[in-house]
């Protein structure tokens, strides 16, 4: 399987964003949280995902780019585990709360633990 994070897995509409803010269901593991939502997506796409870090805590774009970068790319490394565990379809959004700029083995443990936290809670619902 080939570990791209491609244009057709990112969320983009307002519309699937407005529903993931007040349908959505949250993960959190500080610094980083998920709010995700069952959706119906085209058939090809399973997640769609979006990254968001708050203007209030970064001033710099600079800053809030690297973020988003780390978290980005640490869900790229980890989304066969929601693959291979999930058959519905979901749209996610993670949002960094940090007030610090995080190194890229934070982000990444902390992202494996909500991941594994939300198959726990999808097989559970299951």
């Amino acid at each position: 399987m080939k570990e791209t994070l491609g244009i057709k897995e990112k969320l983009k509409s307002k519309t699937e964003i407005e529903l993931l803010f007040s349908e959505g269901k949250s993960i959190s593991r500080h610094p980083v949280r998920l709010i995700y939502r069952k959706a119906t997506l085209q058939k090809d796409i399973t997640i769609l995902t979006a990254v968001s870090v708050s203007k209030r805590n970064f001033k710099k774009a600079v800053d809030r780019n690297r973020i988003k970068r780390l978290l980005r790319e640490s869900y790229r490394k980890n989304k066969y585990l929601v693959l291979h565990n999930t058959t519905h379809q979901f749209t996610f959004m993670f949002l960094y709360t940090g007030k610090k700029i995080p190194d890229y083995e934070l982000i990444a443990s902390k992202m494996k633990e909500i991941i594994q936290k939300f198959i726990a809670k999808e097989i559970e619902a299951s």
